[in-house]
C-alpha cells in the first residue's frame, strides 16, 4: 500500500521535478505556532513535511535546529505533541514524516510508535542514528504499521554499505549532502551530486538531499540531480530572527514560494 509520501514522488516524477520537503521541529516556536508555520508552508507550495522530534542530545543537528529544539522542549513538547502535529499536517493534506533519534522511539515502545504514526496519518520516520544492523525490530514494526523507513546516507558511506542501507529504505533515501551537522550553507557541497549518483546505482527509491539548502538557486541546483530537496535550518532561522509571529510567518511563506519555484526550475 502506498503512503501519501509515495504519492508525492509519483506526482513530482510525472511533473519532471523534485519535491520540496520542509523541516520544522514539533512545538516550535510553540505548539500552536508550529501549526501556523505548517499551514503557511503548505499554502506556499511545500510538497511534504518532515517534523522533528525535539531531543536533548542531538548528534546531527547544528546550532539553529538545536536552539529551536531547546525552545520546543521548554514548551513541554513530547511524543503526544509530536503525534498531534503529525495529525494536523495530515489533516491539511501535507504528507508527513518524523525525524527522530532512536531513544524516543525505544522509550515510547517500538511497535506503539509505529502504530501511532500510522494512526495519525504519518507516512514514515527518518532515523539518523539507527544502524541497519540494529533495525530488525523497527523495520518489522514499521512494515506492520504501513509506514516508510528512511535511513540517512553520507558521502563517507562505502560502496559496499550503500546497497545494504538503500535496500531497507522506503519512501525516500535521505542523502546528507556533506559531512557535518545541519545548517544553512553559502554553497552546496559538490559531494552531494556524487553521493546521489552513487546511491542511484543501488536503488530506484527516490533520493532527497538535506543539509544546507537555503536559497532558490541552491534548490534549483539540487533539484537538477535529486528527487527531493529538504530545507530546515533556513526556515527555523527566519522564525528565530523574526521580531514577531506575523513577520516570521510572512518570511517563511516568502522563502517557501521561492524554493518551490527553484525545485521546478532544476530540469
Amino acid at each position: 500500500m502506498s503512503t501519501p509520501l509515495d504519492l508525492v514522488f509519483e506526482k513530482t516524477r510525472a511533473e519532471n521535478r523534485a519535491a520540496l520537503i520542509a523541516y520544522i521541529p514539533a512545538g516550535f516556536p510553540s505548539l500552536e505556532g508550529c501549526k501556523k508555520v505548517i499551514r503557511a508552508l503548505s499554502d506556499a507550495g511545500v510538497d511534504a513535511l518532515e517534523i522533528g522530534f525535539p531531543y536533548s542530545d542531538p548528534v546531527m543537528d547544528g546550532p539553529t535546529i538545536q536552539e529551536a529544539a531547546d525552545i520546543s522542549l521548554r514548551e513541554g513538547t513530547g511524543a503526544a505533541e509530536v503525534f498531534q502535529t503529525v495529525k494536523f499536517a495530515h489533516e491539511i493534506g501535507l504528507p508527513t514524516v518524523v525525524m527522530t533519534y532512536w531513544n524516543p522511539i525505544e522509550r515510547y515502545g517500538v511497535q506503539a510508535f509505529a502504530l501511532e504514526m500510522a494512526r495519525n496519518g504519518g507516512s514514515g520516520v527518518v532515523t539518523p542514528d539507527l544502524t541497519i544492523e540494529e533495525s530488525r525490530g523497527w523495520k518489522s514494526a514499521a512494515e506492520n504499521a504501513g509506514i516508510n523507513t528512511i535511513y540517512v546516507l553520507a558521502p563517507s558511506t562505502t560502496a559496499k554499505r550503500l546497497g545494504v542501507v538503500t535496500s531497507q529504505c522506503s519512501g525516500f533515501v535521505y542523502a546528507a549532502s556533506l559531512m557535518g551537522v545541519t545548517g544553512t550553507r553559502t554553497t552546496i557541497s559538490s559531494g552531494a551530486k556524487e553521493l546521489v549518483t552513487r546511491i542511484r546505482t543501488t536503488t530506484t527509491t527516490p533520493i532527497a538531499v538535506g543539509l544546507g539548502v537555503s536559497t532558490r538557486d541552491q534548490a534549483k541546483d539540487v533539484a537538477g540531480f535529486a528527487d527531493g530537496v529538504i530545507v530546515g535550518s533556513a526556515f527555523i532561522k527566519i522564525l528565530l530572527d523574526a521580531p514577531d509571529e506575523i513577520t516570521g510567518l510572512s518570511r517563511v511563506s516568502e522563502l517557501a514560494k521561492e524554493l518551490a519555484l527553484g525545485v521546478r526550475q532544476g530540469r
